[in-house]
């Protein structure tokens, strides 16, 4: 059953953290193409010091970001954890300078400022000899050859080896869902290198829900999560139920100083408010350096992101999908009872706002940070059929809001609307 606190939430943020700030590498994936050697990599704990880690001043940025939920890689796919685990030698904690548990600094932090506390945990372990002890469903060995981290590379498969390494998962899921107080949200990755059968994941869930029965899991379960998570691109059309769109600020989840191809604030907000005229939720990354700061960059645009949620919170919070583009070449959102729509102007009017087929007569307009009452009208109306015609928003000269402008349009009751073609007039009431 979906929590609640899910379905309302808007904003995530999403934290790559790792050894892979260290070297300027991709997380994980380096090493897996071939951009770098295995032991390079892992010769990046040497300089993983965590120095200025402190997740508390995350968290108050978050906050004030506008976030209701925070997501943490506890495991990416390097296998190394973030947190203390008796399962492995391979963690933060007993390879690297930081030797801290960082997993548990970051739960207290989040959760003390009041936010939903997430996890990502990677299905698959590319430095694990059990877990590339079996073949994907279907694979040939022969298929496989190159697939020296995800699979037996054209050796024999040992089923009995890969029972232990979907326990090995079991037992550090327990630690974390255990032995950190109350985690909200699992964010999975890395499904999509065995089927449903092979991770067993009927069981898989039951078993998460045996730890606690409200945790909130992620798509990426072979079709056994919660909710849909599609990554970088935004969606044409929102998914059906509940969905989050995940991307980062700039072209790399974890931190890369070679990466200057950083999304503007305004980009930002553009992509958030189409998360919202969709019906879905952002879940915005950012990937610290090694000591545990953040670029300047990324704490800019999170921190113009929460002054426009907080000066138009009211078209944010609490609000529904919006307006279908036929209605309004722009985004919006709807208000909880229907009753107002809050449509997002990404550009300074020339002249007039156009909303088409709404079937409930519109009260009063107004700009949602100021307060400015907007005049309107409307053309194409045939009262005897009852139809409003086009709605025209005199917006020229109006406040504008640094990057999107809010509209409150208040009607007069629950919103309905007119989805024609087009009706032929065959009488004229002037005549």
């Amino acid at each position: 059953m979906m929590q609640e606190w899910f379905e309302k939430a808007k904003l995530g943020i999403f934290i790559h953290y790792g050894i892979y700030a260290v070297g300027d590498v991709s997380e994980s994936w380096s090493f897996h193409n071939g951009h770098i050697s295995y032991e390079d990599y892992m010769k990046q704990c040497e300089g993983f010091t965590a120095a200025k880690y402190d997740p508390a001043k995350w968290a108050e940025l978050f906050r004030k970001a506008g976030a209701q939920y925070v997501i943490l890689t506890a495991k990416h796919h390097d296998g190394v954890a973030l947190f203390d685990t008796k399962y492995s030698d391979l963690s933060v904690v007993k390879k690297t300078p930081a030797a801290r548990d960082l997993v548990a600094e970051y739960v207290k932090a989040v959760r003390q400022a009041g936010l939903k506390v997430g996890l990502y945990y990677s299905l698959i372990d590319w430095s694990d000899p059990r877990y590339r002890s079996v073949y994907p469903e279907g694979c040939q060995p022969g298929d496989c050859l190159e697939d020296i981290y995800g699979t037996p590379a054209g050796g024999e498969e040992d089923p009995a080896r890969w029972e232990e390494f979907l326990r090995f998962n079991d037992d550090q899921l327990r630690e974390l869902m255990t032995g950190y107080g109350t985690v909200d949200l699992l964010w999975f990755d890395g499904d999509w290198e065995r089927s449903a059968r092979q991770w067993n994941m009927p069981r898989f869930r039951e078993y998460l829900h045996s730890l606690n029965q409200d945790v909130v899991l992620n798509s990426r379960l072979r079709g056994y999560g919660d909710y849909e998570t599609p990554e970088q691109g935004i969606p044409l059309y929102g998914p059906k139920g509940v969905w989050e769109f995940c991307t980062t600020i700039n072209d790399s989840w974890g931190y890369r100083p070679s990466d200057k191809h950083y999304k503007s604030s305004g980009q930002i907000i553009r992509m958030f408010c189409d998360c919202l005229t969709l019906g879905g939720k952002m879940l915005l990354d950012v990937g610290p350096k090694e000591d545990g700061t953040l670029d300047e960059r990324q704490e800019k645009v999170l921190l113009d992101l929460g002054a426009w949620i907080h000066a138009n919170e009211e078209a944010v919070y609490g609000t529904g999908k919006g307006l279908d583009y036929r209605h309004y070449l722009g985004g919006s959102t709807l208000s909880a009872d229907r009753k107002t729509v809050y449509l997002f102007v990404y550009d300074s009017p020339r002249e007039m706002v156009c909303v088409k087929g709404i079937g409930t007569p519109v009260k009063q307009i107004t700009v949602l940070h100021t307060g400015e009452k907007l005049r309107f009208d409307y053309t194409g109306a045939w009262e005897s059929l009852g139809m409003l015609g086009t709605l025209w928003i005199e917006a020229a000269g109006m406040s504008l809001c640094p990057f999107v402008t809010v509209l409150k349009m208040e009607l007069t009751e629950e919103i309905t609307y007119r989805l024609g073609h087009g009706e032929v007039m065959t009488e004229n009431s002037g005549k």
